[in-house]
């Protein structure tokens, strides 16, 4: 009980140590400050329950298998721990993806499958604006497109982002502003 007291005590550095050195109370006490957020960011990712606990415990399990691979020069142990976590969530919706059964058909096709009086002209304009944001978004540098899908299809805010990119804050907000110029001017030539 002692030796669990003062592990709780360590800097996440130092409990990273020990987890390298197998220490598996190490690991709990990295769970039980990091378990949470990590879940948290899981269920935003996954959408699902189930999947986030599964997807979150797969990331514990690698960084008990691969403690050592953390870097403190590169971040802290929380960034970390989230990008671990975002890339299994990543690997789990691909692997969900591939699974799932593909459509012969894009929306427009849909759209014109529809019998006549379904097709209305607010279901054709939102369809031309949907359009018109994709091809603005891939005209985005990588870095700032990245970014904008993380805040508004991931829902995350921008110390989120931050932390599961390890960049600074106001690089993020930078981006993002950056972003949403091109967008705005990108989207007013096009319409």
């Amino acid at each position: 009980m002692k030796q669990r007291r003062t592990i709780e005590r360590l800097a996440d550095e130092e409990l990273m140590t020990l987890v390298q050195e197998g220490e598996p109370r190490a690991l709990e006490v990295l769970y039980d400050r990091h378990g949470g957020a990590a879940y948290s960011l899981a269920h935003r990712i996954m959408g699902d329950r189930q999947t986030a606990e599964d997807v979150t415990q797969e990331a514990f399990v690698s960084i008990w298998r691969s403690g050592g691979r953390y870097d403190g020069s590169r971040g802290s142990v929380r960034s970390w721990v989230l990008a671990i976590l975002r890339n299994r969530a990543i690997d789990a919706l691909r692997r969900s993806a591939a699974r799932a059964p593909r459509l012969d058909y894009d929306d427009d096709g849909a759209l014109e499958a529809q019998a006549s009086e379904e097709r209305t002209d607010g279901e054709a304009l939102r369809r031309e604006r949907a359009r018109v944001v994709r091809g603005a978004l891939q005209e985005l540098p990588q870095d700032q497109s990245q970014v904008l899908g993380l805040a508004y299809f991931g829902g995350f805010t921008h110390r989120e982002i931050s932390d599961l990119l390890d960049v600074p804050l106001g690089t993020i907000k930078g981006r993002m502003r950056l972003g949403l110029e091109k967008m705005r001017t990108s989207m007013d030539e096009a319409i």
